[in-house]
């Protein structure tokens, strides 16, 4: 940092609180690499990106170089960059593009679900809420579950509130795995599977879906199991492909757990939207509840991301460890948003009944449209989101394909190969979300129609 002080007469004679004021600025003073020109008239300073009291106080006028550092990060974490949304939702404002990538929605969500919030709020309930979740939110959740699953858990003990469901698979994997165990993904992943078990120390192994169906690869998965194995982990209704996995699927993992002693850990989120098959829970099979810690959220199924509500059902033995590193994590989640998520998971049936119609007729408008203009459509079961086949149109690889799409047609879709260990395996697919207002999806789909040709 150069700065370059020019000390009238009379300002040589400040008095100490009026050169401290002055000093004060210079120190609190945001500063870029540039010429800043502050509010004190005797001062003009060439400002590189980091400075010091030291630099401040010279007044020296000779250049130092200051060279930047390189970016600083733990070695677990050495490989994962910016996600994967962020980078596509940042094109997509750049450009202006109608962002079909991000899984949130552009609608709100319920009125009685915001008003219970709002009157929260008003009511007081804004201090620190019990670490594992205000007693009317794990009671709901308790109910909630019953009536899915037949299973009765103990909303005081086998309940954990988290902040949103990444962080519940983030207590989870902190809380139960081990450095050097052996953790299962089914490949493509959501990505903070993956970032979170390199935090873990965990050892990750992948198991394939290829398309059309992505059907567990059962041979592979049971060679892939070991003496060291001490997780798998499993979503259903499955984020990027919508597949659900069907009941034999399940009964064969339940089976291998069993025989291998063997912990499931099972991500949710999506079981509401379930379209072409009843949502089973792995919990729910027989001899399953006592090693498996099933994970979901609020967020999905009423539009409320932003919320950040999740939770952990676990027997105690399990709820201990993602209780414990979920108390130095988060500790606790936001308090007005867990009485009004009560409020939430008390609704009547015909909500979910009715969320169910409202996203099939929006599945529709996106899958004919994607099939009009070209591409190879995958069947989705469940979630709000669409795989397809992106190779007739020519480009080499996912990556490729989703800029070309941002910037020359105006649209956003997911690149699948950050989902996978390998990357390749998912080089000729990418992924589209349908949480949208028809009119967006209709939008879309007629600018591909205009502009992305064969």
């Amino acid at each position: 940092m150069r700065i370059q002080c020019t000390w009238p007469s009379s300002e040589m004679r400040l008095g100490s609180s009026t050169f401290l004021k002055h000093l004060s600025f210079i120190r609190n003073t945001s500063y870029r690499t540039t010429t800043v020109r502050p509010r004190c008239p005797f001062v003009s300073a060439t400002m590189s990106t980091v400075s010091t009291e030291k630099d401040a106080l010279s007044g020296q006028t000779e250049s130092t170089q200051i060279t930047q550092k390189p970016l600083q990060v733990a070695k677990r974490l050495e490989k994962f960059k910016t996600t994967i949304f962020t980078q596509m939702s940042n094109l997509a404002v750049k450009h202006g593009a109608i962002n079909l990538g991000q899984g949130f929605p552009n609608f709100d969500g319920p009125e009685f679900v915001k008003e219970a919030a709002i009157q929260a709020v008003i009511d007081g309930k804004n201090q620190y809420a019990r670490g594992y979740g205000v007693p009317d939110l794990n009671n709901a959740i308790a109910d909630r579950f019953k009536k899915e699953t037949g299973l009765v858990v103990d909303p005081e003990k086998e309940i954990t509130v988290t902040s949103g469901c990444t962080e519940a698979i983030a207590a989870t994997m902190l809380g139960l795995i081990n450095p050097g165990d052996e953790v299962i993904l089914f490949a493509p992943f959501y990505d903070s599977y993956e970032a979170t078990l390199s935090m873990a120390g965990a050892k990750v192994k992948g198991i394939t879906l290829r398309p059309p169906d992505f059907a567990v690869p059962i041979e592979e998965l049971k060679s892939a199991i070991s003496k060291n194995t001490r997780a798998i982990l499993i979503n259903t209704p499955h984020n990027p492909t919508g597949k659900m996995f069907t009941r034999e699927e399940l009964d064969i993992i339940a089976s291998l757990c069993i025989e291998n002693d063997v912990l499931v850990f099972t991500d949710e989120v999506y079981d509401k939207l379930a379209f072409e098959m009843d949502h089973i829970s792995m919990a729910s099979l027989p001899g399953m509840y006592e090693r498996t810690v099933t994970l979901n959220s609020l967020g999905k199924t009423f539009s409320l991301t932003g919320w950040k509500i999740g939770w952990a059902i676990a027997p105690p033995h399990l709820s201990w460890g993602v209780r414990q590193a979920h108390s130095y994590l988060t500790f606790a989640t936001s308090t007005p948003m867990q009485w009004a998520a009560a409020t939430a998971l008390r609704a009547p049936d015909s909500y979910f009944v009715e969320l169910k119609r409202d996203y099939l007729a929006k599945k529709e408008i996106l899958v004919e449209g994607l099939k009009a203009v070209g591409f190879k459509v995958y069947p989705s079961s469940g979630t709000y989101f669409v795989v397809v086949d992106h190779t007739p149109f020519g480009l080499p690889n996912d990556v490729a394909f989703c800029e070309y799409l941002i910037k020359e047609v105006g649209v956003v879709a997911i690149p699948t190969s950050v989902f996978y260990l390998n990357p390749g395996d998912g080089k000729n697919l990418v992924r589209f979300t349908f949480c949208k207002d028809e009119g967006t999806l209709r939008a879309a789909v007629e600018r591909m129609k205009e502009k992305l040709k064969i």
